[in-house]
């Protein structure tokens, strides 16, 4: 008989699936958006080298001991020399109840965001609330815009929904959706904005602006249209490496038409990426795409939007990006790889390595785990109750515990203990499960978020009306250098599993197979081998999230809004050895 579970992974879509007598895990055949299939990852998932064993600075100990270490060493330490570091891939809800232990001794933990924190606070300033087109929303859409999003690596289960749809690619590499797409635009990294307003422009000349729309929901339009006016045509185009016929293309394909835009969180990799998702949702709103059937812009949804959370959050917090780890005596890491995912890594390992005492929870080693003096094995999630909702789709969906293992800690035991040892207020497991499962409301045998909507923004917007942009910084840069792109690898999932080597250039960019180059920025520089990739523009070199000292590379610096990591700021400068 099978067991079903949901995907613990860090994903768009959230599967459900199912665990055989053999302890195979499969894809639910039932579940509307998994349909019996599974992305290579979690097919591979039991295949992944875990740690099995807790370790004390190399030596391997008991997890009674590794428990003793780590209350001796809290207790040593001042609540405001703590740091809790927990990683934003940590989907599971009852994941955030280490949280509510430091929490409760007033440490310090993080803000901000590695990934789509930018992009957020653009469609929060527009919108007033982040909601999403789940896939099926798709079935109606006529024409889908994949603007830089690559649902092949980062979506597969959106695939069938795109099946018979006019298809838009506006994305600096030829994906494997852009082979099929009935237009491509291969637009330079860091043109998006640009080119959205220049849309909005063209679209409000040509009067195929949505003006009922607008005079309800959006009436600050007139003023938008002028801020597009500041843009210079030829020099933008010629900058951005897009033609007039190009725009007008795309909009001849959205006129008139049920227009879905999926956009991805490269175009927000930026200091301005708030801006870049606002003028992309202004485009969008032009054309009246917001509240109805097949319409609408989604970016990564807000997976704890309508949920109630019942563990205490903690009060004072650091921006996650740029943590000085060498102001705390005792870190905390929990689910994550900071020394290989957050930017200029290089000084992060050093401000590690400075830190006093330092913890590593989680699954897999890797380079925070090796750095780490106590590391303590987590379980997975088939060996603990957990519930998960998703970024991708309002799905809610419990994941209780399946197998058995004497291997790990899970998130509430470990917290159960360090609780007791202080004196914090914590419930039993069961009062937890509970809480999270009388949120769930059932539909056709799947769970979603209680008043989830049916399509996003009918009846308009948080703030009442949409707010477009009103005013933006319109220099380019000018810099030399190749423009970095940084996507997700097929086969790996940030520092997970398999990782990606060396950096990929077009066959035409001056460099030959195999030879090492050396990469340089302000903040850094590596050795790496050339790979060639005849998708990439000429301009630009392309290095897999996860890649070993990728982040040695790209700056410790915030977004503008959002206090997000900005990977693609800078550029790359490319010498031969």
């Amino acid at each position: 008989m099978n067991s079903t579970s949901a995907c613990p992974l860090d994903c768009y879509d959230a599967c459900r699936v199912t665990l055989d007598e053999n302890a195979k895990l499969k894809g639910d055949k039932e579940h509307p958006i998994t349909r019996g299939y599974l992305c290579p990852n979690l097919n591979h998932f039991n295949q992944a080298e875990r740690l099995t064993a807790p370790m004390f600075r190399g030596e391997e100990i008991s997890m009674e001991r590794a428990v003793e270490l780590l209350i001796e060493a809290l207790k040593s330490s001042k609540s405001s020399e703590t740091l809790y570091y927990r990683g934003s891939g940590n989907v599971g809800l009852m994941q955030r109840s280490v949280e509510h232990f430091f929490a409760g001794i007033n440490a310090v933990g993080t803000s901000g965001s590695l990934c789509d924190g930018a992009g957020e606070a653009g469609v929060l300033a527009g919108r007033g609330s982040n909601e999403v087109l789940i896939p099926s929303m798709l079935e109606e859409s006529e024409v889908v815009i994949l603007w830089g999003r690559n649902p092949h690596t980062t979506h597969s289960h959106v695939l069938p929904f795109l099946e018979g749809k006019k298809i838009i690619v506006i994305d600096p590499v030829k994906t494997a959706m852009a082979h099929k797409a009935d237009l491509h635009i291969q637009i330079k990294p860091h043109g998006d904005m640009y080119l959205a307003l220049l849309l909005s422009r063209f679209a409000i000349i040509e009067g195929l602006h949505d003006k009922d729309f607008l005079e309800e929901y959006a009436s600050g339009y007139s003023d938008f249209y002028e801020l597009t006016q500041s843009v210079r045509i030829k020099a933008t185009l010629d900058a951005i490496d897009v033609t007039l016929g190009e725009i007008g293309s795309i909009l001849e394909m959205v006129q008139g038409k049920k227009t879905a835009i999926l956009v991805g969180i490269g175009v927000q990799k930026y200091r301005n990426g708030a801006d870049v998702l606002r003028a992309i949702d202004g485009f969008a709103a032009v054309m009246g795409l917001f509240g109805k059937r097949g319409c609408g812009v989604s970016f990564l949804g807000n997976s704890l939007s309508g949920i109630e959370l019942p563990f205490k959050p903690i009060s004072h917090r650091v921006s996650k990006p740029t943590v000085d780890f060498s102001k705390y005596n005792c870190v905390f890491i929990q689910g994550s790889n900071p020394l290989a995912q957050m930017p200029n890594s290089d000084s992060v390992t050093r401000s590690f390595e400075s830190a006093g005492f330092s913890v590593y929870f989680g699954l897999y080693a890797n380079e925070t785990s090796r750095s780490s003096d106590l590391v303590i094995p987590a379980k997975t999630f088939l060996e603990k109750n957990d519930f998960r909702s998703s970024y991708g789709d309002y799905t809610l969906q419990e994941m209780p515990q399946l197998s058995q293992s004497s291997t790990g800690i899970s998130e509430y035991e470990l917290t159960h203990l360090l609780c007791d040892a202080f004196g914090v207020a914590f419930e039993r497991e069961a009062y937890y499960l509970d809480f999270f499962r009388n949120q769930i409301e059932y539909s056709e045998g799947v769970g979603y978020r209680k008043n989830a909507p049916q399509i996003p923004y009918e009846t308009g917007f948080q703030n009442g009306e949409f707010e477009f942009l009103d005013e933006v910084d319109l220099e380019m840069d000018a810099s030399e250098g190749f423009n970095l792109i940084t996507p997700k690898y097929s086969k790996g999932l940030n520092s997970q599993f398999k990782r990606s080597t060396g950096v990929y250039f077009h066959p035409e960019a001056g460099f030959e197979e195999g030879e090492i180059v050396r990469l340089s920025s302000p903040s850094g520089s590596v050795e790496m081998a050339v790979k060639h990739d005849g998708t990439l523009r000429r301009d630009c070199l392309l290095i897999y999230s996860g890649t070993p000292q990728v982040n040695v590379l790209t700056p410790s610096l915030l977004s503008y809004e959002g206090e997000s990591a900005v990977y693609q700021e800078t550029k790359i400068k490319v010498t031969k050895k």
